[in-house]
């Protein structure tokens, strides 16, 4: 805690288009003294990359766990009656919204459960390995290896995190926060942006347009470890009001050679280089698998996910 404190004395003034990966920065900041290699952000604030025992049985068995996605990988299978070509970001996220709205509601797990998630680094060549970490559902600990992709990785390292008492000066929402809040989001757009500004979980850009904060608080939350069904279909929905999106026209392949569909949104107030998100979307079950920032048509960051579960203990896997 010592070191996310350390964080206030040089944290950069509140910038909308950068906080959505301020939970990661603060995760990133507890463990940077014990790594050398890997960072947890995902825009160039935290440069780079971005941003979870099972006993028996994953509990949030429908979005949450797209558990091992490298079983399908070579194989770029699409959902039934989707075509990508000529389909506008619009018209694709309400299909995906459809979709998800037809998964069974997810349970939510119990605070001292884990979030497993291993993942790539995207855009960067010398990332040979998946980096993975394990989160507290209430938001308390932090665990990682402290030499990811080793042979011998160390020990597990354990952080104590407590995002969730660490006010409102960052966005340090826990995992559970962020599922119950997305529990109450109305799932049509309208309805969802209303419930997102009446939230303002972040303190609005004044040099942003309504447009960039809403964006913004919308990135937030597609970064969300567990999300309801009915909420992420509002997401959706929300995310398809905002101006600049384009749908890449095929699938992408992420690091690990897996294949996603990519929605890209302008950065909000973006300045010089061409500059975009871009979140990967399952194309089979459209849950979201990944995010990555996309400089004059060139990936320079970001994460996907190869795994992402809810375990029972700090430093198990699915």
């Amino acid at each position: 805690m010592t070191q996310v404190r350390e964080l206030r004395a040089d944290a950069p003034v509140a910038d909308r288009a950068r906080l959505a990966p301020g939970r990661a920065r603060l995760v990133e900041a507890a463990v940077t003294a014990r790594r050398s290699r890997v960072t947890w952000g995902r825009r160039p604030l935290v440069i780079a990359a971005v941003f979870a025992a099972v006993t028996a049985v994953v509990v949030t068995a429908t979005l949450l766990v797209q558990a091992h996605r490298g079983e399908r990988e070579g194989t770029p299978a699409v959902a039934p009656g989707l075509d990508l070509k000529g389909m506008s970001v619009r018209e694709f996220l309400e299909f995906a919204a459809r979709t998800v709205e037809e998964q069974p509601p997810v349970a939510e797990p119990r605070a001292e459960q884990w979030i497993y998630a291993k993942e790539t680094q995207e855009g960067d060549d010398d990332a040979d390995f998946a980096l993975e970490k394990w989160l507290r559902y209430d938001g308390a600990e932090l665990a990682s290896y402290p030499r990811p992709g080793a042979e011998d990785p160390g020990d597990l390292e354990t952080t104590e995190l407590n995002l969730e008492g660490l006010g409102d000066e960052y966005d340090d929402r826990s995992p559970r926060q962020m599922y119950r809040f997305l529990s109450t989001l109305p799932s049509d757009g309208e309805g969802a942006l209303k419930a997102l500004r009446e939230e303002n979980a972040l303190v609005d850009d004044k040099n942003l347009t309504q447009a960039g904060n809403d964006y913004t608080e919308i990135s937030v939350l597609l970064d969300a470890y567990v999300q309801p069904p009915d909420g992420l279909a509002g997401l959706y929905r929300a995310l398809a009001t905002m101006p600049g999106g384009k749908l890449v026209d095929h699938l992408v392949q992420d690091e690990a050679g897996q294949y996603a569909v990519a929605i890209r949104f302008p950065e909000p107030g973006g300045e010089g280089a061409e500059r975009a998100d871009e979140w990967l979307l399952d194309p089979v079950t459209f849950e979201v698998v990944g995010e990555r920032t996309v400089e004059d048509g060139e990936v320079v960051g970001g994460n996907a996910y190869v795994v992402k579960a809810v375990v029972n203990e700090a430093g198990r896997r699915p």
